[in-house]
């Protein structure tokens, strides 16, 4: 199959739900790491579908949603420093500890909207009296063209261009959660879009640790259902293997000239999640020989810290421990018009995908 509304497929995708429900005989908890299958899940009532034995769990992968607080207000500093902040349009409503980019927007802060960082380095070479910061937020996914941008502009010379870095990476991610105390997760569904850039090697020592396996799944819902149905397929047999059921997209090793893109400005890190906290070596940070586009250091920012919503359970939502439904706030204090958390805002945040698709 080679085109998208294969994978859309009424009648193959029953097919396979049938085959779900044939081989499963034990209760089991899977894990679908990326926000957009959380919303695919729901939106196409895949979970409905399923047999009551296979619960499905949803995962951190949402970069928007795993965003701290802290760089929202980092940002938001920067706007009120006079430097113009770029950004994709999904960043821009998430609330940080006072406000959003939106509403410090609508208080005088020059904020854009863009769909690449390189917009932003041609603002930067356009406006050469102005400071220019792209808010440079992601997984794997979103690291090349931001680690571009900076080539991009140390190419041109430009001195007033930087990023604005909250980049995280999903396998130390997974390992947390596998490491908690409080997991019951018996498998996953890894993110496609990051293993199109990073390849699945890196998961193998993941699913051999932990006695886990792994299937890495595409977006739509024959994607999805053929992903659960080889995961269950591997807990029934007592396997625990990485699986690519995504393979008309994701390569062994991935895309090795974005991998290279990347290396060549970024190093790993330790990275804040919102709702969870720091986790070692966890997202990128800049190099040193690129520090001067790392807006924190540039601008003197990197002290900024807050604390977490109290009454926000994101960090249980992301970490699979509770669903959105199962928060006091949800629908009630907490909606899209007045969000408490970045997974009610975010296009791919769970507690979204429950709020538009099952109230």
């Amino acid at each position: 199959m080679k085109y998208l509304s294969e994978y859309r497929n009424l009648e193959a995708t029953k097919k396979i739900l049938e085959e779900i429900h044939k081989i499963t005989t034990k209760k089991w908890h899977i894990m679908e790491i990326c926000g957009g299958q959380t919303h695919s899940l729901v939106k196409n009532g895949i979970l409905e579908l399923l047999p009551e034995k296979v619960s499905m769990i949803h995962g951190p992968g949402c970069p928007v949603c795993v965003t701290p607080l802290n760089l929202i207000d980092k940002a938001i500093e920067l706007l009120e420093k006079g430097v113009i902040v770029c950004s994709f349009g999904d960043m821009i409503r998430v609330p940080g500890s006072k406000k959003s980019l939106l509403e410090a927007k609508a208080t005088g802060g020059d904020l854009r909207v863009l769909y690449s960082p390189l917009e932003a380095v041609n603002i930067a070479k356009e406006n050469p009296d102005k400071e220019i910061v792209f808010f440079a937020v992601g997984f794997e996914t979103t690291a090349p063209a931001n680690a571009l941008s900076v080539l991009h502009a140390e190419k041109e010379g430009l001195n007033n261009y930087a990023i604005l870095v909250s980049h995280v990476l999903v396998p130390p991610a997974m390992e947390a959660i596998l490491a908690d105390d409080l997991c019951n997760i018996d498998a996953f569904l890894g993110a496609g879009h990051v293993c199109a850039i990073m390849g699945i090697q890196q998961y193998y020592p993941l699913a051999k640790k932990y006695k886990t396996p792994i299937v890495i799944t595409g977006f739509e819902p024959l994607d999805l259902v053929q992903g659960i149905f080889m995961a269950v397929k591997q807990l029934e047999e007592g396997r625990f293997e990485v699986e690519n059921q995504y393979a008309r997209i994701v390569k062994e090793k991935g895309n090795t000239a974005a991998i290279n893109v990347i290396n060549k400005v970024f190093e790993i890190g330790t990275r804040e999640w919102r709702g969870i906290g720091e986790i070692p070596n966890s997202g990128y940070v800049i190099k040193e020989a690129y520090r001067k586009y790392d807006a924190e250091s540039k601008f003197n920012i990197a002290h900024i810290k807050v604390p977490e919503n109290a009454n926000c359970i994101a960090g249980e939502i992301l970490r699979g421990i509770k669903k959105p439904h199962q928060c006091d706030q949800f629908g009630k204090t907490c909606n899209p018009s007045n969000p408490l958390g970045a997974p009610m805002v975010s296009s791919e945040g769970a507690c979204a995908a429950y709020y538009h698709f099952t109230l």
